[in-house]
């Protein structure tokens, strides 16, 4: 078995990292590296990565359907009226990761999603960076895929640049990963292809 594949019961080999735990199967073969082209969706995948950060994902997304109700389904324009009261509330909720930074970082980059211009503009500015084809990478092992890369860390300095808050370069990778505009399935996972095929066959392919 190549490392970082791990067989299951269904008779499907699939990347490593999400275990055996059924929600994060799910995720993995329903949501990660799907391409996601709608500019809100990609929003919220971006201010929970934010909240990730020094967690792990499935901690994340246990709190999903709690982080969306405390953040008025991250609907930008609402969050960017958080006032300090709310942000209050926020860190009395149990239900989230209850970090004030991240928390006001992330009615901070609501306002920067807004003067983006909204859900169309920030759709394009993310896929242009790809061309509007996702990268199709073919990485045997969990060895060879890397924390961030020139893409990543060029993209973060860049939303930095515009307001946004816990997006550096390993957060926007990771962000790039679950979004699909890499695929980073591991080429002998099951959703690679399918994930490849989701995208567009004219996507650059990389080691």
């Amino acid at each position: 078995m190549t490392a970082g594949l791990v067989a299951h019961p269904d008779g499907r080999c699939r990347c490593w990292w999400p275990g055996a735990d059924p929600l994060y199967v799910a995720y993995h073969d329903t949501e990660w590296g799907v391409p996601e082209r709608d500019g809100r969706a990609l929003f919220e995948k971006l201010i929970l990565d934010g909240f990730q950060a020094g967690l792990s994902w499935i901690t994340i997304l246990r709190k999903r359907d709690a982080f969306r109700r405390a953040f008025a389904s991250f609907q930008p324009a609402a969050m960017a009226r958080f006032t300090p009261a709310e942000v209050e509330t926020l860190m009395g909720d149990a239900g989230i990761v209850r970090n004030r930074a991240k928390i006001e970082g992330a009615v901070r980059s609501a306002q920067a999603w807004l003067d983006m211009g909204g859900a169309e503009p920030f759709a394009r500015y993310l896929w242009d960076r790809v061309d509007g084809v996702p990268r199709q990478t073919l990485r045997e092992t969990r060895q060879d895929i890397p924390t961030s890369d020139a893409l990543s860390a060029e993209l973060s300095a860049d939303l930095r640049r515009k307001g946004f808050t816990f997006c550096g370069p390993t957060i926007v990778y990771a962000f790039l990963q679950a979004t699909g505009l890499v695929n980073d399935h591991l080429v002998g996972c099951f959703r690679h292809a399918e994930c490849a095929q989701l995208g567009g066959s004219a996507g650059a392919a990389t080691a």
